[in-house]
């Protein structure tokens, strides 16, 4: 099978899977991925073919929506790599990747050592989603869904949490910004991921200031 039907299948799939998802978990997020992983390997020396398979399955079960599960989403995409014939080398490429690129995995006291300029591009792309506009949007869309409050004074944001503290979290929406979202321009790997970074940061801190300014009476 060439690249192009690959892709495409997988594509096909990954709709089908997804057609119900929330708003921020969506076949649009993939697709925004799918496009900046693209923006990002052009300036970065990958494996195209794992990269772009990674960026299509990586939230193909997003534990969010599993119970936590970590295990359904990586074991839905060898299934279907498999499927389509991929070779070995590179299901176990996107399979690692999908297993190791999420946040929290970073608040773990034993962090893995995988690691991989593949990793690095699609770990980029998908932070760069969760942050600028687009996050703002998605964070509130994932709040609402869960029915949190969006901001109370009274609970400040926890920036010591643990993995399982960060998954078992029903903090207010405004918290996440200070527990993730801001923490992620100083994160990214690539060049370019780190100055696409730069203006998205910059656009939610302005935003938390008119937040805060508004919340007060102040604006």
């Amino acid at each position: 099978m060439n690249h192009d039907q690959l892709i495409q299948n997988t594509i096909s799939f990954v709709k089908k899977e997804l057609e119900n998802a929330e708003g921020g978990h969506d076949w649009f997020h993939i697709q925004r991925v799918f496009n900046t992983t693209r923006l990002l390997s052009k300036y970065e020396k990958v494996n195209i073919l794992v990269v772009e398979l990674a960026a299509l399955l990586h939230d193909i079960a997003d534990p969010k929506f599993h119970q936590g599960n970590e295990s359904i989403g990586p074991e839905l995409a060898k299934k279907f790599l498999q499927s389509q014939q991929v070779d070995k080398s590179v299901i176990d490429h996107v399979v690692n990747i999908i297993q190791h690129m999420s946040f929290k995995n970073s608040l773990e006291k034993n962090k893995s050592t995988f690691t991989s300029k593949e990793l690095e591009v699609v770990q980029d792309a998908d932070r760069l989603d969760a942050i600028g506009a687009i996050g703002i949007a998605r964070t509130f869309n994932y709040g609402g869904f869960k029915n949190r409050a969006m901001y109370d004074p009274n609970i400040p944001p926890n920036l010591n949490m643990t993995k399982e503290e960060y998954k078992a979290s029903k903090a207010p929406t405004i918290n996440h910004f200070y527990e993730k979202l801001l923490l992620l321009k100083d994160r990214m790997n690539t060049e370019t991921g780190k100055k696409l970074a730069l203006q998205r940061h910059q656009f939610m801190e302005d935003y938390l200031d008119q937040f805060f300014g508004e919340w007060g009476g102040h604006r």
